[in-house]
């Protein structure tokens, strides 16, 4: 088999009976030149058995079981270890890919030897992957606050020039979740870095994911993590922006998380079949 052109890294944690649809995805890719490094971290559902019945005898995923649970960040640099491309890309395994993303990715680091990293932005799907929303991205051009990403800047479908990664400190272990944030401002910060405009990543929202109220806050914590990090690393000060951006975005996710509580009320669903609570359609 040659070389793959890009290797996509899964790192797979009880998330067996969403990884079909991800499976599939990779299937219907436009380009085939890939291989898929699927890494399970000691999961306790029966994800082992599914993703061997599914990836079979297809010589372009390569399985690996972790001897211990070490975590979703040190499993995701054991993926990049055993990749043998010179491009990564991550796809959790909840999550799946439209036809053209890795295409795209391809296309633009040919386009230009000094990008780093591309990224083309995502769609929001329920549980069963249905298209909801599309959020798209924006162009960094320098280091100003789009690249701290308060507001999704850079995302998913997110590719790396490996040679240029490695030029970085990588993945911070410490950081737990919004490990993302942090390398995307690490990108940034050593070499040019391109958006596709073009949503090519289908991200699921369920009851376990990132995307839940409270998840959401502990993403939002590592976030400034990652954040502060990046301000020791380039000696600037972000108290301003930890008053400009954090509290409003903190008061958000409550007034979310109210929202969504009254959505699941009994009392409410039953005052608007009766007609007297005609507000509820809009929550």
């Amino acid at each position: 088999m040659n070389c793959p052109k890009i290797s996509i890294l899964i790192a797979n944690y009880n998330n067996g009976h969403f990884f079909k649809d991800c499976y599939d995805s990779l299937i219907a890719q436009t380009e085939l030149n890939w291989e898929a490094i699927v890494i399970d971290d000691c999961s306790t559902d029966n994800s082992v058995d599914i993703i061997k019945n599914l990836i079979k005898e297809d010589k372009r995923f390569r399985f690996y079981v972790n001897e211990k649970n070490i975590g979703y960040q040190k499993t995701l640099i054991r993926g990049i270890e055993l990749s043998k491309a010179a491009i990564f890309g991550r796809l959790d395994p909840d999550d799946a890919l439209k036809p053209k993303a890795i295409e795209l990715s391809l296309e633009a680091f040919g386009s230009n030897n000094e990008i780093g990293m591309t990224y083309t932005g995502f769609i929001f799907c329920d549980e069963k992957l249905n298209e909801l929303k599309e959020h798209h991205c924006k162009q960094i051009e320098s280091l100003n606050t789009d690249y701290y990403g308060f507001r999704g800047e850079i995302s998913h479908f997110a590719c790396f020039r490996k040679e240029v990664y490695n030029k970085t400190t990588g993945i911070d272990t410490f950081i737990k979740r919004a490990e993302d944030k942090d390398i995307y401002m690490k990108m940034c910060e050593i070499a040019e870095v391109k958006l596709i405009d073009n949503p090519q990543y289908l991200y699921r929202i369920h009851s376990g994911g990132v995307s839940n109220n409270k998840n959401s806050e502990k993403a939002l914590f590592w976030h400034w993590v990652a954040l502060i990090k990046m301000a020791e690393r380039r000696n600037i000060n972000i108290e301003d922006l930890f008053i400009e951006h954090y509290i409003p975005q903190n008061k958000y996710l409550q007034l979310e998380y109210k929202i969504n509580s009254l959505k699941k009320s009994r009392l409410l669903k039953l005052l608007y079949k009766l007609g007297i609570f005609k507000a509820y359609k809009y929550l």
